[in-house]
C-alpha cells in the first residue's frame, strides 16, 4: 500500500511546489522595496504603482492564457511560465532603475497567473472529482506558504547576508531550477488538444449571468477588501515598519507578512468545516479590526499592535477568500463557471493594486497615518456593506 501513495505524494507535491514557487516570486521583493527606493531615489507613489503593475500582468494572464494549459497540456505550460518567473527575476538582480522594476513585477504577474492556474487545475486532476475540496486546500495551502516563506527568507537575507538586492533572488532562481527538474520528472494529467501555437485560439472568458449578479455582489466585495488588505501588507507594511516603527531592521518587515500568511494558513486549515457563508462573514468581520490596529501601530508606533493586526488580517484573509470563492462556485453556472470566477478574479486583482495606489497617492498629500485611516474607513465601509448584502440576498 505504500509503494503505491508514494508516488501519488510525490507528484502532488511537485505540482503544489508550482504554486508555492509562484507565489514566493511575487512577493520575494516585499522587504526590499525600501532599499530599491533609497537606491534609484523614487517616491512613495511609484512604490505602489511597482507594486499594482504586477496586476497588470495577473489579469493579462487571466484573459488571454486561463484556459492556455487546457489545451497545450500542464507540463507544456508550467515549465515556459516558470522561465517567465525566472527572468523576471535576472530584471531584479540587474536592475538599473525603476523601468526594470516595472518589467520584472510585470513579469512575475504574468508567471504567477499562468502557474497557479496551472497548478490548481493539475491539482485537482491529481486528487480526482470525489477530493476537489482537498485539493483547492492544498492549493490555498501551497499558495500562503509561497507568501510566507518569500518575505521571510528575502528579509533575512538582505539584512544578514551580503548583496541584499542580489542574493535574495538567486536563491529565488535556485529554486525554480529545482521545481523545474521536478516537473520534468513528473506525469501529465492533461493531454495535448492542439499541438502548435498557431492552432491555439486565446480569447477572453469574463461575464456573470445577469440573475446571478445581486448574489455574485457581496462575495466579489469580499475579495477586493481581503486582497486589499493584502495588497497593504505585500507593498507597505515593510515600509510603515521602517518609516513609522523605526525598525530599520529589514528582516522585521518581511516577518510581519510572513505572521500574516502564516495565520492565514492556520485559519485556512482549521476553518475547513465551516460553511462557504460563515467563513465569509467571518472574515469580513475580522477586516474591520485588522485594519483599524494597523492605524492604531502605526499611531502608537507600536510593533505589538502590528502584530496583533496581522494576526487578525491572517485570520480575515483565510476566512474571506475562502468562504467567498466558494460562495461564487456555489452560484456560478456549470456552463458558465470558467467565466463567473474569472470575474471574481478581477474583482480581486483590483483590490489588490487600486487601494494600493490610492494609500500612495494620500501618503504624498495628505501623510502616511492619514492615508492609512482613509484606507481602513474605506474597507470598513465596504466589509459591512458585502455582509448586510449577503443576509439580504440569503433571504
Amino acid at each position: 500500500m505504500t509503494t503505491t501513495l508514494r508516488p501519488a505524494a510525490t507528484t502532488v507535491t511537485a505540482v503544489a511546489s508550482i504554486i508555492t514557487s509562484a507565489f514566493l516570486g511575487s512577493v520575494i521583493i516585499t522587504p526590499l522595496y525600501s532599499l530599491y527606493q533609497r537606491k534609484f531615489g523614487f517616491s512613495e507613489i511609484t512604490l505602489t504603482l511597482i507594486y499594482a503593475v504586477y496586476v497588470v500582468g495577473n489579469v493579462a494572464a487571466l484573459l488571454l492564457f486561463g484556459q492556455i494549459s487546457d489545451n497545450l497540456g500542464r507540463k507544456r505550460v508550467a515549465l515556459p511560465a516558470l522561465g517567465v518567473a525566472g527572468a523576471s527575476a535576472l530584471l531584479f538582480i540587474f536592475a538599473q532603475g525603476t523601468a526594470w522594476l516595472y518589467a520584472g513585477r510585470l513579469l512575475i504577474g504574468l508567471a504567477v497567473g499562468i502557474l497557479s492556474g496551472t497548478g490548481t487545475a493539475w491539482l485537482a486532476e491529481q486528487f480526482g472529482p470525489g477530493s476537489r475540496s482537498d485539493a483547492t486546500v492544498t492549493a490555498a495551502t501551497a499558495n500562503l506558504t509561497g507568501i510566507a516563506v518569500g518575505p521571510l527568507l528575502a528579509g533575512l537575507l538582505a539584512q544578514y547576508a551580503p548583496a541584499p538586492l542580489v542574493l535574495p533572488f538567486l536563491a529565488y532562481l535556485g529554486v525554480l531550477v529545482i521545481v523545474a527538474v521536478a516537473i520534468v520528472r513528473t506525469p501529465d494529467t492533461r493531454q495535448p488538444l492542439v499541438h502548435t501555437l498557431a492552432a491555439l485560439r486565446v480569447r477572453p472568458r469574463l461575464g456573470v449571468p445577469r440573475d446571478r449578479l445581486r448574489s455574485f455582489a457581496a462575495p466579489a466585495v469580499t475579495g477586493f477588501v481581503t486582497f486589499a488588505l493584502g495588497g497593504l501588507y505585500f507593498a507597505l507594511i515593510p515600509s510603515i515598519v521602517i518609516r513609522d516603527l523605526h525598525q530599520r531592521n529589514v528582516a522585521v518587515g518581511g516577518l510581519v507578512v510572513c505572521e500574516l500568511a502564516v495565520v492565514a494558513t492556520a485559519g485556512l486549515l482549521l476553518g475547513r468545516r465551516l460553511t462557504p457563508a460563515t467563513a465569509m462573514a467571518g472574515g469580513l468581520l475580522c477586516l474591520l479590526p485588522a485594519v483599524a490596529l494597523v492605524v492604531a501601530a502605526q499611531a502608537a508606533q507600536s510593533m505589538g499592535l502590528l502584530l496583533l493586526a496581522a494576526a487578525l488580517g491572517g485570520g480575515a484573509m483565510a476566512l474571506g477568500y475562502r468562504g467567498s470563492l466558494e460562495v461564487v462556485n456555489e452560484i456560478a453556472p456549470d456552463d458558465r463557471r470558467a467565466e463567473v470566477v474569472s470575474s471574481y478574479f478581477i474583482a480581486c486583482f483590483v483590490g489588490n493594486s487600486v487601494p494600493v495606489i490610492g494609500i500612495g497617492v494620500l501618503s504624498t498629500l495628505t501623510g502616511p497615518l492619514v492615508a492609512s485611516a482613509i484606507f481602513a474607513g474605506a474597507v470598513g465601509v465596504l466589509s459591512v456593506a458585502a455582509l448586510v448584502w449577503h443576509r439580504r440576498t440569503r433571504r
